[in-house]
């Protein structure tokens, strides 16, 4: 069976396992490199093959990750210089990846509690939610390409350096209600040119097709980060010190190329259905969910934008759903979250949906700073079917 194919393979790659290698940049940037470290001797491989067929196997509704160990790795570097053409792309695109680090180290070392605020939406601010904004304020204060920058927690676009070319929106730490739990939350960034749209700040008018690229970080048991290249979708991973890719001085490279130009298939069997309590009112979407369960659709939904979308790259597969009604208003921000992942799942060949015409989420306005939509996003056939029966399109 595919399962046992799969464990026998893993076993033997346990016994003979190939030294790795990192093809690293010019050289690693101190600050993020990682120290010597001594490994631990490896323990033996436990046999993990199936037995007497699925005794010991998954589940049929498992999707695990095809994703095979490489020989070696590319630096961050040697990518952005071959894949991204445009130096001060490149140089935001660094900018905002250093953000990232410094936010998984202040996650690992920070408590969550309650700050005693709230943003302007009326939610309560978490303490990581004020560490995660600042260090994003750092970050685009400090830049010499970033012109503007806005943050979910306080969406006014606020200057920074006059010379600068880009505007920056970021969500700095989505999954606010999760993370007391531990689970995985993230950073969402969208960067326009401060050209676009109708305004100085490039914003106002702007759509988010207009981006110049866009950024998904996602903080779990590992930091990874999608990033929009010029041809496709890149994954680069924070921190990984594999063996065999120590840099000469004995360091590490701080970020390493995981998963290059990845692809959302346009079928699915997985399902993300947000704001269920608008099936209520909404007959299309209670007939929508009716579909996913009748055709044995596996729920993965965590609450979370970042990993409940970010899983369509790892498992190219997936939709998410949320839909509006009256009762159930739309609480996705345009310009912070649904314009920066739009743009990556449609790089990936994925689809969108606005949750209204059945148009493409990176066509619609941006009027206000904190505007919110209704959205669909993932496998094309699943927004499809999304356009179809919920909103009849």
């Amino acid at each position: 069976t595919f399962h046992q194919h799969q464990f026998v393979k893993m076993a033997a790659m346990t016994r003979a396992m190939p030294t790795l290698a990192v093809r690293a940049s010019t050289g690693a940037a101190p600050r993020r490199a990682a120290a010597k470290a001594s490994k631990a001797p490896l323990r033996a491989a436990r046999d993990v093959r199936v037995r007497d067929g699925d005794a010991y196997g998954a589940s049929g509704t498992s999707f695990y990750t095809t994703t095979e160990k490489q020989e070696s790795y590319d630096a961050l570097d040697s990518v952005l210089n071959a894949k991204c053409a445009d130096a001060e792309v490149r140089t935001v695109i660094k900018e905002q990846l250093d953000a990232c680090a410094d936010i998984t180290e202040a996650l690992r070392s920070a408590l969550v509690t309650v700050e005693g605020s709230s943003n302007t939406f009326g939610d309560a601010q978490l303490s990581v939610d004020v560490i995660a904004d600042q260090i994003m304020w750092d970050a685009v204060k400090s830049s010499a390409v970033v012109a503007f920058g806005a943050s979910e927690e306080e969406p006014v676009v606020k200057p920074c350096n006059p010379n600068g070319r880009f505007t920056v929106c970021w969500d700095p730490l989505d999954g606010s209600s999760i993370v007391d739990n531990n689970w995985a939350v993230g950073t969402m960034i969208g960067i326009w040119s401060k050209e676009t749209g109708s305004g100085d700040n490039g914003m106002i008018g702007a759509t988010g097709r207009d981006q110049v690229t866009a950024l998904i970080a996602i903080y779990g048991p590992r930091t990874t980060v999608l990033v929009g290249l010029d041809d496709g979708v890149y994954e680069f991973s924070y921190g990984c010190t594999p063996d065999g890719c120590q840099l000469p001085d004995g360091t590490f490279e701080p970020w390493i190329c995981s998963r290059k130009q990845i692809k959302i298939n346009a079928d699915s069997r997985i399902f993300s259905p947000a704001n269920m309590r608008a099936g209520q009112e909404v007959a299309g979407y209670k007939k929508l969910m009716d579909y996913y369960i009748d055709n044995k659709y596996t729920l993965r939904y965590s609450g979370g934008l970042v990993p409940d979308v970010y899983q369509q790259f790892t498992k190219n597969m997936g939709i998410f759903t949320n839909p509006t009604s009256d009762a159930s208003p739309a609480k996705l921000r345009l310009a912070f979250e649904a314009s920066p992942f739009g743009l990556l799942v449609e790089q990936a060949g994925g689809k969108t949906s606005d949750g209204v015409s059945g148009g493409s989420v990176l066509d619609v306005p941006i009027t206000q700073v904190d505007q919110r939509t209704p959205l669909c996003i993932g496998s094309a056939n699943e927004v499809d079917r999304f356009n179809k029966m919920v909103l009849g399109k």
